[in-house]
């Protein structure tokens, strides 16, 4: 019989949400998520509306993509290098300008001060709205690795690792589930103006929350020496050393890349579907709503065996059910359809956020999530570019059909070249 000295200790899955900062650190970006997803659904319609262009769908997701690469690996020595919340708040304030930005633009002023005839075959109005997209890209790329190594800071016991970071997913998930709801209704119900105005206010109210957190000072780098190039490249260096955390990365990389079809929706829910922009804010949330619920039942259930296995598994999942949504006609089949993506995209993220901050020293983070976010973060709006010019090239349908396939490719090399994840039991050391 167990004695209370040798008994087992249960299971507490809010153990990390009764700290007051990690409170605060997820509703500013349960807020932010909601901001950014509610701009993308109306900045999305808003474009296509104008363009009636697959291809500037697809530019959207480069506009912000360029900028936020290019930043990534300097952002996330910065990160590594400086307190993390003084990145952090002056890159909020550039994301709030960016949303303050977008709202005065929908004002007659706006739109008479930009009515040109235009660049590259865009007007310039829409160019405008690029342009925004851009500045907001470099606020991103800094703001990323600064949030992903702060989290980890907030919790006073490494044991609350793989419950905060499944707390900061489910969050981030349920974020993704109301943004494009939101979103889609209020541009159906109120217009653009309107819904770029929350979209500023709920900014602004994520920055109050961050300013709200104690800082923290950077974690010891342990004796590490290095000049700004290495250190710069030394998150590339760790990772394409670690064969777990690389497979992994690469799953999601190609699976965003080839395997997703959210650039593509506003063309699937005005031509295919044949909906307005609240059928638009539905099928954004759909693979939100799967990713919120896997996420809950993973807090309570956590993946303790087989996880290599399941996230390859996973992953595979995400690519047949795209190419069901690429095929169906249906707008309830295809929200079933999109929700499934969300399931099997939440082992994913969860699998892969475990093993980056389970196998990553505290006084490298900022470096390696830079890595992470050209991996992952960047690879959906280049995956929204690819997308773009892939329906442009093949049509609409044809080319989610063939990133559906081109994910079960990419699952079927992995599983065949990386032992060590497909025999990886948990994502614990």
């Amino acid at each position: 019989m167990l004695t209370p000295a040798n008994a087992p200790v249960a299971h507490d899955p809010y153990a990390v949400l009764r700290l007051p900062d990690f409170r605060r650190l997820v509703s500013a970006r349960v807020l932010f998520t909601v901001a950014s997803q509610i701009q993308g659904v109306v900045v999305g319609w808003q474009i296509y509306e104008l363009t009636n262009n697959p291809l500037a769908l697809g530019l959207i997701g480069l506009a912000e993509a360029i900028p936020s690469i290019t930043v990534s690996l300097y952002a996330g020595h910065v990160a590594d290098s400086v307190p993390r919340k003084r990145i952090i708040i002056p890159a909020m304030l550039v994301l709030l300008l960016c949303s303050v930005s977008l709202f005065l633009l929908t004002k007659p002023a706006g739109m008479a001060l930009f009515a040109g005839k235009g660049v590259l075959a865009f007007p310039l109005y829409v160019v405008m709205l690029y342009v925004v997209l851009f500045v907001s890209g470099i606020a991103r790329g800094f703001l990323g690795p600064a949030v992903f190594s702060f989290m980890p800071q907030l919790l006073p016991d490494r044991s609350l690792l793989s419950n905060a970071v499944t707390w900061n997913s489910s969050s981030w998930q349920a974020a993704a589930v109301l943004g494009p709801a939101i979103g889609g209704l209020l541009f159906a119900k109120q217009g653009k103006a309107f819904a770029y105005g929350v979209d500023a206010v709920l900014m602004l109210i994520s920055l109050l929350l961050f300013l709200s957190i104690a800082s923290r000072p950077l974690p010891p780098r342990e004796g590490e020496r290095l000049s700004l190039g290495e250190s710069v490249l030394s998150g590339v260096k760790f990772i394409f050393n670690n064969q777990i955390v690389l497979a992994a990365l690469s799953l999601d990389l190609f699976a965003v890349l080839f395997g997703g079809a959210v650039a593509l929706l506003p063309i699937f829910a005005k031509d295919i579907l044949h909906t307005g922009p609240d059928g638009l804010g539905y099928l954004r949330a759909a693979p939100a709503v799967g990713s919120v619920l896997m996420a809950v039942w993973l807090t309570y259930s956590p993946m303790r065996r087989g996880a290599g296995r399941k996230l390859l598994w996973a992953v595979a999942g995400f690519g047949l059910a795209t190419i069901g949504f690429a095929l169906s006609r249906n707008l309830v089949l295809s929200l079933f359809l999109l929700f499934l993506t969300g399931v099997f995209d939440s082992v994913s993220v969860i699998v892969r956020s475990t093993l980056i901050h389970t196998y990553t020293p505290e006084y490298m983070k900022g470096r390696v999530s830079a890595v992470n976010n050209i991996f992952i973060g960047s690879s959906n709006e280049i995956g929204g570019f690819e997308s773009g010019a892939a329906a442009k090239l093949m049509g609409t349908v044809t080319s989610v059909v063939f990133g559906g396939l081109m994910t079960l490719l990419v699952v079927g090399i992995t599983a065949w070249k990386a032992d060590k994840l497909r025999g990886l039991e948990t994502g614990t050391k």
